[in-house]
């Protein structure tokens, strides 16, 4: 009887899942499929799923009209530089936060949470003003440093996490061995922490990657990245359903292909710790 329940539950649970997971797919798949359609076919009423005369127009279409290459490199510079210099800031902050904290470090921490609860539009205009003054407007280094800070808040609270499951005697065994704060950082707690960074990692090029209210009001034409790629399909005479969908297809096309190849890596970093 047990058992029976057991398999029941079992199987109902992996019916869920399956269920969840096409509902979160199908936006995606719907996508893809409106970028083989003709403009015609993808506004068409009732919808038209899978019998239809399939084209790659709209592909050629877009290839033509816009520089995707320079799209997709400015994404990767943009989110990869984002991430790095990120890390590079909260890795020593978190191991502060975890190893030698003071009676102030849970309030920084929710202090530096609570910013992401900020409106973006409110910091807009004096953002845009300084960007203006200081030369960074429309390039590569200014949006890279707002996604930077944009993302810290989550970057240092995860490692904060990951850290505080290392057993602190590890790094005490090490100073007394003569490590200095350089080989404790780099030779001890890095690649101790190593899932959880790549996680880090991962997690925070994806957010870069898909962030569009940064890049579309910091950014006009040399620094756009693939968001603003997308959006340029959406023009004042309407929208173009099957292009827009096509440039949609070839902006997460990239993203998705490393989120499925990092997977394991990405859900070994998000439970790091979680069983001991």
């Amino acid at each position: 009887m047990a058992r029976a329940v057991s398999t029941r539950r079992k199987t109902l649970t992996t019916v869920a899942a399956w269920a969840v997971g096409l509902l979160i797919f199908f936006p995606i798949l719907w996508t893809f499929l409106t970028s083989f359609k003709t403009e015609a076919t993808a506004i068409a009423d009732p919808p038209v799923f899978l019998f239809f005369d399939w084209t790659t127009e709209n592909y050629s279409v877009v290839q033509e009209r816009s520089d995707y290459m320079r799209f997709l490199w400015n994404s990767v510079i943009i989110a990869g530089g984002s991430t790095l210099l990120g890390i590079i800031i909260a890795v020593p902050a978190a191991w502060a936060m975890a190893f030698v904290p003071s009676r102030w470090t849970k309030d920084i921490l929710l202090w530096m949470l609570s910013t992401k609860m900020l409106p973006a539009v409110g910091v807009l205009y004096p953002m845009y003003l300084i960007f203006i003054q200081l030369g960074l407007l429309d390039t590569r280094i200014g949006l890279t440093i707002v996604l930077m800070l944009v993302n810290l808040p989550i970057i240092v609270w995860m490692l904060y996490t990951y850290f505080k499951e290392i057993p602190g005697e590890i790094l005490e065994a090490a100073r007394m061995d003569g490590a200095g704060l350089k080989e404790e950082l780099l030779y001890v707690l890095t690649p101790m922490a190593i899932p959880g960074i790549a996680s880090t990692v991962l997690l925070n090029v994806i957010l870069a990657w898909n962030e569009a209210f940064w890049t579309l009001n910091l950014t006009a034409a040399s620094a756009a990245p693939l968001t603003a790629f997308i959006a340029s399909y959406s023009s004042p005479e309407g929208l173009f359903y099957a292009k827009l969908s096509a440039a949609s297809t070839m902006a997460i096309a990239p993203i998705l292909i490393l989120g499925w190849f990092s997977q394991k890596q990405l859900v070994r970093g998000l439970t790091f710790g979680a069983v001991k």
